[in-house]
């Protein structure tokens, strides 16, 4: 009996960076249409393997420091995790008949594109799959929609984000959330169980109902269909952001210490990312001085400009 081969592919990282490596994963679907694609990346993103048809199966790996890789080599290994040269070992370390990965250093055997800092994370991986000869399409970032759609029609704020340096402060998602309320909106909060006290904060003091908080009500399939449905998003860099380029729901999204020119959404009409123009420490424990810098008031501006040109 024929062994399928195996296509082992390593983003062990979170929602936000699954979502940008789309292009990438679509890409190297259709290079290798025999292969088993196998996702080493955290369990919790299994959920939406269901709107990705292109992956075949999760390998849970909660972070790069916990892979591991028990089968037989994989046919070939994709480093679509980083730069650093753990990333490059660790796949290494399969003993994968082909490697494909950017350049490094301490890997002067395995071919591939030098690393760009000022690169959008999106292009970064079509980039580096090309570079091996594989054709990916950047703009090829859009889910299916999921068959659970929650509150169409809401604007969705999610105040929370993986870092305090990319969170803008609770009182101004709240003095948002109350603005576009008494618009006639229907405004719902949204973060993971742990962010439920942060959802609830943006709610007690933007004046919305206690069934406008969805915080840990959510799977990350239930999110993505509430975001599906949506009216609006307002968020921070983080993962819901993208889930809003991957459905073309208008958003604003809010910028720290990272450039939109890496993160961003498209420039489509579709979504409006402020930025103050200066760059910080990404995993700082306090909000980032460029983020603080961003008035309610620039927001809810924003906001309202793009209800008004995308309703």
């Amino acid at each position: 009996m024929a062994v399928t081969p195996v296509l082992l592919v390593l983003r062990a990282l979170g929602l936000g960076d699954l979502l940008t490596a789309v292009p990438a994963l679509r890409g190297l679907r259709r290079h290798f249409p025999q292969h088993r694609l196998v996702l080493a990346a955290p369990h919790p993103l299994g959920h939406l393997l269901p709107l990705l048809p292109e992956v075949d199966e999760l390998h849970h790996t909660p972070s790069l420091r916990e892979f591991s890789w028990p089968g037989r080599a994989p046919d070939v290994a994709v480093n679509l995790h980083g730069t650093g040269p753990q990333s490059v070992a660790a796949l290494c370390g399969t003993r994968a008949r082909r490697v494909l990965t950017h350049q490094h250093p301490a890997f002067p055997a395995l071919a591939g594109p030098a690393w760009r800092c000022d690169q959008h994370e999106v292009q970064r991986w079509c980039r580096m799959l090309e570079h091996h000869g594989i054709a990916a399409d950047p703009a090829d970032l859009a889910l299916p929609r999921p068959p659970e759609e929650l509150e169409p029609g809401a604007v969705v704020v999610h105040p929370g984000a993986s870092h305090g340096a990319r969170r803008w402060p609770v009182e101004r998602f709240a003095a948002v959330a109350r603005r576009l309320a008494a618009d006639g909106n229907r405004v719902v909060v949204t973060g993971s169980a742990a962010e439920e006290p942060l959802a609830q904060r943006v709610a007690e003091l933007g004046g919305l109902a206690p069934d406008a908080v969805l915080a840990g009500a959510t799977g990350l399939r239930q999110l993505a269909g509430l975001v599906a449905g949506a009216k609006l998003v307002v968020c921070g860099d983080t993962g819901v952001a993208h889930l809003a380029t991957a459905y073309r729901t208008p958003s604003v999204v809010l910028f720290g210490p990272v450039a939109p020119a890496q993160w961003g959404p498209p420039a489509d009409g579709r979504h409006i990312a402020l930025w103050h123009g200066r760059r910080g420490d990404t995993f700082a424990a306090e909000p980032d001085a460029g983020l603080l810098a961003l008035s309610a008031g620039r927001v809810i501006e924003a906001a309202e400009e793009l209800l008004v040109a995308t309703g």
